[in-house]
């Protein structure tokens, strides 16, 4: 970032953007001016996230990046919408999400349920509530409605954004408890595709894959995660585990093997975790 740019005001608020279209054909089309709010926020290295605002003044919907030229050309200030709107509106959708969890957490999983059910009248793609609707439902044991909101999540990439990584975990670990075995392997692979890989994804696909009987397939991304992270303790464990049980098979040991003294040599030098690739 340049000094001149770290001077600068950021960008931060809502905005603004209009678009003519034509509507109707033949002899009654017509020009007609679209307008589109946003709630806009200026990144690190300059250029603006944007993302729009639905017509209860909430930002959903998938996120985009302009260039701050683009975006200074196409987009006007709206503050008094952040003021009067936005802002108390998000303040009361967080106060709910919050009852929601409360009772999630109290086992009082109707009243979660309605509690959630009301932040997505407003938000259907509200990422907090659909991950806590849907492990409502895998607590209460209704895997029906759980495979519903599981179908609408796997479509929504901003449910795999770092921000939602503990939701994420708790309802990928739950689909497993709860033995919708391929709903959670669709559900890791997604997450794969999105955000690479991960020590802890891989870990869990592991298990997940194991609970299939699928053997092989589960120890490529148990070694896998140990990789990533040598000091993975929930994957060491589940390795020992697993030839403790002689269910390694007799071909795989020197990849076992190997992966362990990557463990030991992790432990004895206390070497960083290396990076994903």
């Amino acid at each position: 970032m340049s000094e001149q740019t770290a001077k600068r005001e950021a960008i931060n608020g809502v905005f603004s953007s209009q678009e003519m279209r034509k509507v109707g054909t033949g002899t009654t089309t017509r020009k007609s001016i679209q307008k589109t709010m946003w709630i806009a926020a200026e990144l690190p290295d300059g250029q603006i996230e944007v993302q729009p605002l639905n017509l209860n003044y909430i930002p959903s919907g998938p996120k985009k990046v302009v260039s701050r030229e683009d975006f200074l050309q196409g987009f006007s200030p709206e503050p008094e919408v952040y003021q009067s709107q936005v802002f108390p509106k998000m303040r009361e959708l967080n106060k709910t999400i919050a009852t929601a969890e409360r009772h999630r957490k109290n086992k009082e999983y109707f009243s979660a349920e309605m509690e959630y059910n009301n932040v997505l009248h407003v938000d259907e793609e509200n990422v907090r509530a659909n991950f806590g609707l849907g492990i409502t439902y895998l607590e209460r044991g209704d895997n029906a409605k759980a495979d519903d909101i599981f179908e609408r999540l796997v479509k929504l990439d901003a449910a795999f954004e770092p921000e939602h990584k503990h939701l994420f975990n708790e309802f990928g670990i739950n689909l497993r408890k709860s033995g919708m075995l391929d709903q959670a392997i669709s559900y890791y692979s997604k997450a794969q595709e999105l955000s690479g890989q991960d020590a802890n994804l891989c870990y869990n696909m592991a298990r997940v894959l194991y609970e299939k009987k699928e053997l092989e397939k589960s120890l490529d991304f148990l070694i896998r995660s140990l990789e990533l992270d040598p000091r993975l303790e929930v994957s060491v464990k589940f390795l020992l585990w697993l030839l403790n049980r002689k269910e390694v098979p007799e071909f795989y040991i020197p990849n076992v093997a190997a992966a362990l003294q990557r463990v030991k040599d992790a432990q004895e030098s206390g070497q960083a975790v290396p990076a994903p690739e």
